[in-house]
């Protein structure tokens, strides 16, 4: 380990973030930088434990131990291989992840975790720094196509893997430009998008094909993906938004988080976007409190709305680790977002029942009630609210992957969550066809879809090492 006493003296430190001020007039990422002498000081708080519980709190498996000791010593080179060689984009879990490896670090269990997060993104972003990260096309071609449909974190890291593996991929992209939900889903003062374009470039010219517009099912048949590729790889995500479903859905101002989000990503980039959704001096409610709900808070924010109001339907979270979810189990406890900062108001356990609008069809007011505990959330009687609202927005989660289209017309099967069901290879029940990621498991962690890139492109590897599947 790098320094024996470093967890008995020094305390957890993070990056901060940029002034509340400063940062909502804009879209750049909202932590200042981290001194890499801090860095070193931080990594030297890793306690090198006999069983690094951080291993199994992380889906992919970082070495956790091993590039803290590293860099403690100042090998940042040997860190970003041993880091690489679990994650293929930590730049993005080092901005996006909620540390799951953080909440299972055994000096948590008295004393706040080592910063984990904060190290990994500052070992990537010095390799990047340094050109250490470099395009790696495989010495030799083994002459077998793979369709890789869906260019979010599942499917690049799927992407990549099989590229290595010396199979020709070629990625699917329905949206115009690639990385999914990293490209549209997750707003810019999270994570610029330049991070996700410099993956692409290096991904590129390592052989790695991108098509985009290219929806499957509509656009592109899957006839043709069929017949043109030895094996499918489906990492669309769980893009079926899940609905609110009470009187007065229909009215105008009511609109799903990621009809919303994107939207500025695009302007952002650059684009014309006719008709923008706007939360410009609107009187906004945000129906959902998870991550999605707070993308949509800091947005509002910078998009300056009148007043903004966040609902939860579950109870409030303590403060500190609640007991039914101990060390090191992801705890349940309240979370504060860099947007929560920002201004809004979070209120909980409360439901919606009713929207009611104008005589033009836009929606004007919100009927909500106070609700008891999970899992019934019964109705207080006599805590009826009525709130006004010019835009509301749906932040409730996803159900699954979209099943019209291309997974309706591959006739895979699915499980009774309604994901792609597979066997212990990633394999569907269509043979050659296979599923990773959020189509597979469900509305997840972009940590999780990493991960399961990486293990379904071991299984599709494997399957084409065993089947010669000439076209």
């Amino acid at each position: 380990m790098g320094k024996v006493t470093g967890f008995k003296e020094y305390a957890r430190e993070t990056p901060t973030r940029r002034p509340v001020a400063e940062r909502v007039k804009d879209y750049f990422e909202v932590y200042q930088p981290f001194p890499e002498d801090k860095v070193r000081t931080q990594a030297a708080r890793c306690m090198d434990c006999g069983i690094p519980f951080c291993h199994t709190g992380c889906p992919v498996n970082n070495i956790i131990p091993d590039w803290n000791d590293l860099v403690y010593r100042d090998q940042w080179k040997e860190a970003i291989r041993v880091l690489h060689s679990t994650n293929n984009f930590p730049e993005f879990t080092g901005r996006i992840c909620p540390a799951p490896c953080e909440a299972a670090c055994v000096l948590g269990i008295n004393e706040p975790p080592v910063t984990i997060k904060v190290i990994e993104k500052a070992i990537v972003e010095r390799a990047w720094e340094e050109g250490w990260i470099r395009p790696e096309p495989p010495a030799t071609r083994t002459g077998k196509r793979v369709a890789v449909v869906g260019s979010g974190p599942a499917g690049l890291a799927a992407a990549q893997q099989l590229n290595r593996e010396g199979h020709w991929v070629t990625v699917f992209e329905k949206s115009d430009r690639i990385g999914g939900l990293l490209r549209y889903g997750i707003p810019d003062f999270k994570m610029e998008k330049h991070v996700v374009d410099r993956r692409l470039d290096q991904m590129t010219e390592e052989g790695v094909v991108f098509r985009t517009s290219a929806h499957v099912g509509q656009t592109v048949s899957v006839d043709e993906l069929r017949k043109e590729f030895h094996a499918i790889l489906l990492a669309g995500g769980a893009e079926a938004p899940r609905d609110l479903r009470v009187p007065g859905r229909e009215l105008k101002g009511i609109y799903f988080a990621m009809e919303f989000l994107p939207q500025q990503n695009k302007k952002i980039a650059g684009d014309e976007v006719a008709n923008q959704i706007l939360a410009t001096d609107k009187r906004v409610v945000i129906i959902g409190g998870g991550d999605t709900g707070a993308d949509c808070l800091g947005t509002c924010h910078r998009q300056m709305a009148k007043s903004i109001l966040q609902f939860e339907i579950m109870p409030m979270p303590p403060q500190d680790r609640h007991a039914s979810t101990p060390w090191p189990l992801w705890p349940l406890q309240l979370r504060v977002e860099s947007a929560h900062e920002e201004g809004g108001l979070r209120d909980w356990a409360i439901n919606t029942t009713r929207f009611t609008g104008d005589e033009n069809g836009n929606v004007k007011q919100l009927q909500a009630i106070r609700v008891g505990a999970p899992p019934k959330f019964e109705a207080i009687p006599g805590t009826e609210v009525t709130i006004e609202a010019d835009l509301v927005l749906l932040a409730l989660g996803f159900t699954g992957p979209v099943k019209q289209g291309m997974v309706e017309q591959l006739g895979v099967q699915l499980d009774a969550r309604g994901n792609i069901a597979t066997n212990g290879s990633y394999m569907s029940s269509v043979p050659s066809v296979f599923a990773a990621g959020d189509m597979r498991r469900g509305q997840s962690l972009v940590v999780w879809a990493i991960a399961e890139g990486r293990s379904a492109a071991q299984a599709v590897a494997e399957y084409l090492r065993s089947n010669d599947g000439a076209k």
